[in-house]
């Protein structure tokens, strides 16, 4: 799977999001201050990997700032991106399972590597779910 990365610093687990990833054999692309190139403000950086997966270049997307709020906020402004705060395994799975998200949001500060594995790992592993009302709850966000 292509997945984009963008963090607003190398803080907490910014690196270990990509080598985390890498090793479970996705294709990374970077962004912000995990890319040279790019500016490394949260709001920029997020956009950047939610554009990746809103115009096809990327499956799903990694988002992290400081506490990882700034990240969902400026990714859910780009059309067909659902992004979720994620601070546990659980909600990681009841974001992919009910809410049909393609973007995870990680707090810098809060995520410890230990977690990071545990969320990244349900993440992963969750799938849409194909019950009727849960997928009209999330076709519906297409109209609001």
């Amino acid at each position: 799977m292509r997945i984009a990365v963008a963090a607003d610093s190398l803080d907490g687990v910014a690196r270990r999001v990509v080598a985390g990833l890498r090793d479970r054999g996705h294709q990374v692309i970077t962004h912000g201050a995990l890319n040279d190139g790019e500016r490394d403000d949260w709001a920029w950086a997020s956009e950047a990997a939610a554009r990746d997966v809103s115009e096809g270049r990327a499956d799903q997307a990694v988002v992290c700032c400081w506490t990882g709020t700034g990240a969902s906020i400026a990714a859910n402004k780009v059309p067909g991106v659902r992004a979720a705060l994620c601070v546990d395994a659980y909600t990681a799975d009841g974001a992919r399972r009910w809410n049909d998200a393609n973007v995870l949001a990680l707090s810098l500060r809060l995520t410890s590597d230990v977690l990071l594995d545990e969320i990244l790992d349900a993440w992963l592993a969750g799938r849409p779910s194909t019950d009727e009302a849960d997928r009209a709850n999330v076709s519906h966000l297409d109209d609001i």
